[in-house]
């Protein structure tokens, strides 16, 4: 039984079929940051769809569980970095840790790939049928487990032609117009309708035409003068008791070279000492004074533990001017000024079956995994008179999450993070496209501030400003051009969201009911 176990897993490690599918998912990494060779998906990805069109539910699921196996193996790859660099495990545990994740993660193309067979009136694959499972299974992947939205198709053409979709119906969308757009190569390759696929991709090349000269919001005259460190700590020197205060000076130092600014931003946990310590209390103290002198305000991230509810929290908090009038510092522990991360990273903040995991390796008890989660909704922070949409890390992956606490006054967005778990590897170049995709849909600059980079000023278009490059100790200035109106994406988030796959699988589910009867008739 075991050498036919064996015979087994070699005969499908060496078929064909099963080789093409790995090494094309693979290659779609090529695809996304730091190499965005964007047009690749639309080899990549009807190269593959033409082989497993037409097999069964069986073949199709594991086609596709292959070729997402492939996709993730070398598109979180970076996740390896954190694992082997600062989780205490030996390298053969942490690669086994990787494989397991990829896994995981496969299984949801597979479903999709399965229903999409199971559920046609052949029992057979069928393309079209496969687009909205494809999304439903996309949509499973964001929320299953706490969700982990990363290397969808839509990033992948953030800087293509199809961007300008974005404002409408956002990166869900796109992913279903790149899924669209395969699916109607495939379908002229093999001569099948095609003078109707051909006016499918005909019809979106004139949309994508029209929608570049579409202004969803216009810019108010105004400008932010922005100010954002880049301390450049190392992840192994951030949290030695020693350097707490040379750390935290540090990056005064650095901010007060660069005043006058209306906004400073310090990244995540920039403040190293926890916030109700009397250490952390002197030192935002002496940071307040500073902003309160230069008619500044300071946003920086700091851990708080409350001693009431014996809990931690992943902080940001406004030291200086709350109002531009203000004469006086608003920065007062526990205040509405503030916020707390909702959406926590597994393992990294929280640890899921804590008391069976952290027993087991030092990766399950890495420092600062003990996180509670802030609200869902909670009200932007104010600095300096501006309104700003703040998230904190893997948070700005939930588009759904920005939508929820996004309103008619929200001036910027923000986001600060700690790329520092993930050397220098894809990760923070796929981290900074997906900031670049929510600052297109939703019509706001956004500004990014990081530990070690890739720190950087976003405009409302999803464009670059400036940027400082990773592993450099930098100081980025900018004058911020804001912004007024809404996208349509921004106004109606959770309905397009929904409605997309939805109407997409009643129109498919409709065709098929169609052809089912005109082939009962014949």
């Amino acid at each position: 039984m075991l050498t036919r176990f064996f015979k087994r897993i070699i005969s499908n490690i060496t078929a064909k079929e099963n080789i093409l599918s790995f090494f094309l998912g693979l290659a779609l990494v090529f695809c996304y940051a730091p190499f965005s060779y964007y047009w690749l998906v639309a080899i990549l990805l009807p190269a593959w769809l033409y082989t497993v069109q037409g097999k069964s539910a069986k073949a199709a699921a594991k086609q596709g569980f292959i070729f997402a196996f492939g996709w993730f193996s070398a598109g979180i790859s970076w996740v390896h970095v954190s694992i082997d660099q600062f989780g205490g495990l030996p390298l053969p545990v942490s690669i086994l840790l990787m494989v397991l994740l990829c896994l995981y993660l496969s299984l949801f193309l597979a479903l999709a790939c399965y229903l999409a067979a199971r559920f046609s009136t052949k029992h057979e694959l069928n393309l079209w049928l496969l687009l909205p499972f494809w999304l439903l299974s996309e949509f499973l992947r964001g929320v299953f487990l706490t969700g982990f939205p990363w290397l969808t198709l839509g990033y992948s053409q953030i800087d293509s032609p199809l961007a300008v979709f974005a404002p409408v119906i956002g990166e869900k969308g796109i992913s279903a117009l790149v899924i669209i757009i395969c699916i109607t190569i495939v379908a002229v390759i093999k001569q099948q309708s095609r003078n109707l696929n051909l006016a499918i991709i005909a019809s979106i090349t004139a949309l994508s035409l029209l929608l570049q000269n579409i202004l969803w919001v216009s810019p108010t005259g105004q400008t932010v003068n922005t100010v954002m460190v880049q301390g450049n700590i190392k992840q192994e020197l951030k949290w030695a008791p020693e350097l707490t205060w040379p750390t935290m000076l540090q990056y005064l130092d650095l901010t007060r070279q660069h005043y006058p600014a209306d906004i400073i931003i310090w990244p995540e946990s920039a403040i190293t000492a926890v916030e109700p310590s009397n250490q952390a209390q002197d030192f935002l103290e002496i940071a307040q004074s500073s902003a309160l002198l230069n008619n500044s305000a300071i946003i920086s991230g700091i851990i708080d533990y409350n001693f009431n509810t014996k809990n931690y929290y992943n902080n940001l908090i406004v030291l200086g001017k709350k109002l531009a009038e203000d004469e006086q510092g608003s920065y007062l522990y526990n205040n509405e000024n503030r916020y707390a991360k909702h959406h926590l990273l597994p393992i990294g903040e929280f640890v899921p079956f804590a008391d069976w995991l952290r027993p087991l390796a030092p990766f399950f008890n890495l420092p600062m995994s003990s996180f509670s989660r802030g609200d869902y909704v909670q009200n932007n922070l104010i600095a300096n008179g501006f309104h700003l949409l703040p998230l904190i890390c893997f948070e700005v992956a939930f588009a759904e999450q920005l939508s929820a606490n996004f309103t008619d006054q929200t001036d910027l967005l923000l986001t600060v993070s700690n790329d520092a778990w993930f050397g220098d590897s894809p990760g923070p170049h796929q981290h900074l496209d997906i900031v670049r995709m929510r600052a297109l849909e939703f019509g706001r600059p956004f500004l990014r501030a990081t530990n070690n980079g890739i720190t950087a000023v976003i405009d409302h278009q999803g464009n670059i400003l400036k940027q400082i490059p990773q592993f450099e100790q930098a100081v980025l200035k900018a004058q911020v051009p804001l912004v007024k109106g809404l996208t349509p994406y921004a106004r109606y988030t959770r309905i397009i969201d929904f409605a997309i796959p939805v109407l997409l699988l009643l129109i498919i589910v409709f065709r098929q009911w169609r052809d089912k009867l005109s082939n009962n008739v014949d």
